[in-house]
């Protein structure tokens, strides 16, 4: 028998086990041979990289299945009745006893580069102690197989034998490179399967490889564009404003931006532009969009494809890097039995969209901020996840948003990312000098001096660039002191009577949904509606109805939308991502970079506006006439904390931050939007300010408390990152994919829906994903049973109706 690489147990056709080495080494040069991956190699290397002595080092990647133990596998049931092993065991075996004699230097089961090599299926792997040598048989000879695979190797690469550099970055990104290929080079769509050892097969795999790395979107010569776009070409708006050009002044050898601007000044677009820049230019191959919520991340996707395909002339096949869905474009895909996806469309790239683990192979992809972390982390697959970012614009919107844990893992990702000579736009509205002195590694100034830094600002190592002063706002603000939805229902009911467009952003899914109730019991039709009836904006919706809502509020709330008096309520998904413009916003008390955030939604666009509301007006809903209630701990509404098993537990848990926030409402009923932005932050975030306010409260003991958790999450998170300055010995990944997180209590269950399954909406859903908090004691796998619009998991029951989900009893 010859050997084989690949089987078919269901047809019983096979692939001969040098044809499927070629096939991975074929896609493994391939990809050393692209332009971008070439330069992320030498980077890592320290100079030149003996590209043959890394294609023959991927060659090898499973020689353990010339053992008689693993061809055994694929044979019929009693052919032989000895021990089965793995190829990975096998391929230890062969290391170590019978590589030495083909001459390959870099061949020591001691070596960093053995262990990579054994680690292509994600998982490091243990030197296995072999107790006998490898056996023949009468229908297997071994040592003539090897001499196949061997000689096609001599054959197909005949520098095969040079010195492979001892560097750990350069080791971890060949490791990444491996496995990626490894996957590609094991689908049937691009190779298929030839049993008969072929002496000139090496030219059909170059060939195949090549194809299917173009097809996949990771070969983008033939189609990169070598001028930049104009601006209006790329995004359809006549001209960039200042912000947006500052941004397009920044060196291309700049590896790493921070672009800080207010709502609505168009920072997506700038991204855009600065990718655009560096991908004509060759720096990079694709762009990953980063979000901090599933939800953001379902809103911007479909507007990235439409303004990439603005400029490309083509279906950029922008892909939805979220768990749970198949999406590229406008297009989803069906997943099918044995991991195929059915696309009833003609989708361009849709590869690395059926696998989370293979996102960040996608040319363009927006997605979680999660999706990314995972490349620096101790989880399976982080090489192959950094080695495709690396040739991404890594973009991080909202950068903010993060908590310690998930801070210390984006540290370490960008140093990695940028080691490599990557590239990372890091963007917010509203970042702090405490958060963007960690960001850019530099010393945190005292409080004068960050608060007469500059605003809009592009940041980067070697200096702060302004950009401009952008559309000046005067917001008038007042207070509710209250929390109830009875006193804001009335207040937005008479707003929208008088022609108003209405937003209200409550902390919390449950008190939206009370004002939403409220409202709707008293006058329905000047609620947001969605197919014919009322509905409210919150991530407890399925992807489908999020779709539908989001088209539904941009269509009364957007730039072209007609002038009328209605009432959109919604959670922190109505801050991101959507390009809405309100006449009055309501919005609890939060802290004021998410404040100043929500602010940017009112008078967005030049438009005519009700009488009473030609001035932009906020009114903000306290917990009360102070906070102390808050510091014992108590949770209402989003701010505070509650205990859980010993450790505070909340949303907006920094009390100093939010006190500083109140006490800026009430000391200034107008604020000057966004000259008086740098100003606000640092009111409210520095480290300074808020000392003072902790000593002046007596908070001491609730701030001990919450200090103590950040400290603790940073700890989580040095314990979850990997450097890939270190050895590739070292990397340890969790066998358990639960051991570690990308944020800590922020994951959900998330679960496919039994097939014809219709919303609330009228239109059918497919998936479903709980809140962390209500997921504890499911995994995703119990089945799903609905009675009308009733969700039965497991012992819990939910309700989902046009005010999303809802949970009945547990």
């Amino acid at each position: 028998m010859e050997p084989w690489g690949k089987t078919d147990k269901s047809t019983g056709e096979r692939h001969h086990l040098a044809h499927h080495l070629m096939d991975v080494a074929a896609v493994f040069e391939a990809l050393v041979n692209l332009p971008t991956i070439r330069n992320r190699l030498r980077r890592a290397a320290g100079g030149d990289v003996p590209t043959c002595a890394l294609v023959g080092w991927a060659y090898l990647h499973d020689i353990g299945k010339l053992a008689l133990e693993f061809q055994a596998k694929g044979w019929k049931k009693g052919t032989y009745k000895g021990p089965t092993r793995s190829h990975l065991d096998c391929g230890w075996d062969w290391l170590k006893l019978y590589g030495k004699s083909q001459f390959l230097p870099w061949i020591n089961p001691h070596s960093d580069w053995c262990k990579a090599l054994m680690a292509h299926h994600g998982v490091p792997t243990s030197v296995t102690a072999n107790k006998y040598p490898w056996q023949t048989s009468d229908l297997y000879d071994w040592r003539a197989a090897e001499s196949q695979v061997l000689d096609g190797l001599c054959r197909w690469c005949t520098n095969y034998s040079g010195i492979l550099p001892d560097a750990p970055r350069l080791v971890h990104l060949a490791a990444g490179l491996l496995s990626l290929a490894d996957w590609i080079g094991s689908d049937r769509n691009h190779f298929d399967f030839v049993e008969s050892f072929d002496l000139n097969y090496g030219e059909r795999a170059r060939e195949r490889a090549i194809r299917a790395l173009s097809k996949i979107g990771l070969a983008v010569e033939k189609w990169r564009p070598s001028v930049v776009p104009e601006f209006e070409e790329l995004t359809g708006h006549p001209k960039p404003n200042q912000s947006q050009m500052a941004v397009a002044r920044i060196n291309l050898d700049e590896q790493l931006v921070i672009f800080e601007a207010e709502t609505g000044s168009g920072k997506t677009e700038a991204a855009l532009w600065r990718f655009a820049r560096l991908f004509a230019d060759g720096r990079v191959d694709g762009l990953y969009f980063a979000l901090p919520t599933r939800a953001a991340a379902l809103q911007l996707q479909d507007r990235i494809s439409k303004l990439l395909g603005l400029w490309l002339n083509f279906s950029p096949g922008v892909t939805l890097a979220v768990p749970g869905q198949t999406r590229v474009d406008e297009f989803d895909g069906y997943r099918l039995p044995n991991w195929e996806v059915r696309w009833d469309e003609e989708v361009t790239f849709h590869w690395a969209a059926e696998h989370a683990t293979r996102y960040l192979a996608a040319p363009f992809a927006v997605g979680t901020v999660d999706q990314a972390m995972m490349a620096a982390m101790s989880v399976k697959h982080a090489p192959m996840r950094a080695a495709s970012l690396s040739r991404s614009l890594l973009v991080v919107d909202e950068v903010h948003a993060s908590d310690p844990y998930m801070v210390r893992i984006i540290r370490q990702l960008l140093e990695d990312h940028i080691e490599l000579g990557g590239y990372a736009l890091l963007m917010s509205a509203t970042l702090g000098s405490s958060a963007r002195s960690l960001w850019l590694d530099q010393k945190q100034p005292d409080f004068k001096i960050a608060q007469a830094s500059l605003y809009p600002v592009v940041w980067t190592k070697t200096g702060a660039y302004n950009a401009g002063e952008g559309k000046t706002k005067n917001i008038s603000l007042s207070t509710i002191c209250t929390m109830a939805p009875e006193p804001l229902a009335e207040r937005a009911i008479n707003a929208a009577k008088n022609g108003a467009r209405v937003l209200v952003i409550r902390n919390t899914v449950d008190v939206a949904q009370a004002d939403w109730q409220l409202i709707q019991d008293s006058d329905p039709k000047l609620l947001l509606s969605v197919k014919g009836g009322p509905a409210l904006h919150h991530a407890r919706f399925a992807a489908e109805d999020r779709w539908l809502l989001d088209e539904a509020v941009e269509g009364v709330l957007g730039k072209g939308a007609a002038s009328q008096g209605v009432i959109v309520i919604g959670t922190q998904t109505l801050e991101q991502a959507l390009d809405i413009d309100a006449d009055i916003l309501f919005t609890d008390l939060c802290p004021m970079d998410v404040l100043l955030q929500r602010l940017g939604r009112l008078h967005r666009h030049d438009r005519n506006r009700p009488n009473g509301f030609k001035q932009p007006r906020a009114e903000i809903l306290l917990p009360g006439p102070n906070l102390n209630h808050l510091a014992e701990p108590n949770f209402e509404n989003g701010l505070g904390a509650w205990q859980d098993e010993g450790i505070l537990q909340g949303i907006y848990t920094n009390l100093p931050a939010l006190e500083a926030t109140r006490r800026a409402i009430i000391g200034s009923p107008n604020w000057s939007i966004p000259s008086a932005n740098r100003h606000l932050v640092e009111a409210a975030t520095h480290p300074e300010i808020l000392a003072d306010i902790v000593e002046e409260m007596g908070w001491q003991n609730y701030n001990a408390t919450i200090t103590a958790k950040e400290i603790a999450l940073n700890q989580q998170g040095q314990h979850a990152v990997f450097s890939k300055a270190q050895a590739f010995d070292s990397f340890r990944p969790f066998r358990d994919d639960t051991a570690l997180r990308t944020r800590l209590g922020g994951e959900g269950a998330i679960y496919d829906l039994p097939k014809g399954t219709i919303g609330p909406f009228g239109t059918e859903i497919r998936r479903l994903s709980l809140p962390a908090h209500w997921s504890k004691g499911l995994n995703g796998t119990e089945s799903v049973r609905i009675e009308n619009h009733d969700l039965f998991i497991g012992d819990y029951v939910f309700s989902y109706l046009r005010c999303g989900l809802t949970q009945i009893s547990t």
